[in-house]
């Protein structure tokens, strides 16, 4: 009984994850990093090529590009109408090494189609295995497992553009990777505003769907962004503060030396001192002129060393500003700045 609970859990796991990206985000975000694909084998290990537009994209881009081989898979891959008019529940996945008769269009005949032994999971022996061949993997991997497919990729020094909730960031297992530089946030994604994703028809119903006049269903996220390891010329690109620093204005926490800055936009110029700001910073900052020096997850003194109990909120580590009733305010994720220029 267990096996088979455990079973159902994963399914509905999986089609709780299950958010297909647009093309245009793809074709937004990917012509950033066109000299990184020149001769490269790139993975989609999480694209049912039935309908990613990630494979329609990379396919139909392989001689732009200047790809050498394309794999796709996803998993538990079912009726693939695409090459089959029958139904299975046979896990696939595809190789794709260009155009063969000069029409620039992938067809039928020049997509391999392979069978797996397992179900498709990115983290199956098989998976794996194809990850080996691969130079870049690029893919919109289901979100709560995001935290262990970037461990993947790191553990096999796999280069990647994949989105993702830019919530995760200050996880433990995620901010170090930033810190190291080792990973950064993409171009045309900050985890600010609007990014919509096609889902299926028995999708979960939650809020921030739509449906268009195609009948179509569509779910918003609102944090997500693109994460990478591909450099790109906007991440060397200064950010230019608008705001004169005042002290009245930028109140330093209670429980870490740093000045409290709601906005991006509200970043003091001339500032030396320590700064806390949003996460979404991170898709403004430049290596070469701010530092990042952590996050408010592990920096803060604890406040039951500072304050009385009752006189400010629980919920763990946080950074704290004093209110004027003589309480303390919890502030939501903050990661801490200092220019270096």
């Amino acid at each position: 009984m267990a096996t088979k609970q455990h079973s159902l859990a994963l399914a509905k796991a999986a089609k709780d994850d299950e958010f297909y990206t647009q093309l245009t985000d793809i074709e937004k975000e990917v012509k950033h990093y066109r000299r990184h694909f020149q001769g490269r084998v790139v993975y989609l290990n999480c694209d049912d090529p039935r309908q990613s537009e990630f494979f329609h994209f990379f396919s139909h881009q392989f001689e732009r590009l200047g790809l050498k081989k394309l794999i796709a898979a996803c998993y538990k891959s079912q009726n693939r109408d695409l090459f089959s008019r029958e139904d299975s529940e046979q896990a696939i996945y595809l190789e794709y090494e260009g155009d063969k008769d000069g029409d620039r269009v992938p067809g039928v005949d020049e997509i391999q189609v392979k069978a797996f032994k397992g179900d498709g999971d990115f983290r199956s022996a098989e998976s794996i295995a194809l990850l080996e061949q691969a130079d870049i993997v690029v893919t919109n991997p289901p979100f709560s497992l995001f935290r262990e497919f970037i461990a993947q990729l790191m553990a096999h020094d796999k280069k990647f553009l994949v989105l993702g909730n830019i919530s995760s960031v200050t996880a433990k297992d995620i901010w170090p990777l930033f810190y190291e530089d080792k990973m950064w946030l993409g171009v045309t994604r900050g985890g600010t505003g609007q990014m919509w994703f096609k889902i299926r028809d028995d999708f979960p119903v939650k809020k921030g769907q739509r449906v268009d006049e195609n009948g179509q269903r569509w779910q918003t996220i609102g944090s997500s962004a693109w994460f990478t390891n591909l450099d790109h010329r906007k991440r060397h690109e200064d950010f230019i503060p608008i705001k004169k620093y005042d002290p009245e204005a930028y109140p330093k926490y209670a429980n870490y030396d740093a000045i409290h800055v709601p906005k991006v936009a509200d970043i003091p110029a001339g500032y030396s001192g320590e700064m806390a700001v949003p996460i979404t910073f991170l898709s403004k900052y430049n290596p070469e002129q701010y530092e990042l020096i952590g996050n408010s997850l592990s920096l803060g003194t604890p406040m039951k060393e500072i304050a009385e109990k009752g006189t400010y909120q629980q919920g763990g580590p946080r950074f704290y500003l004093a209110q004027g009733d003589g309480t303390y305010k919890r502030i939501f994720d903050r990661i801490v700045i200092k220019r270096t220029q």
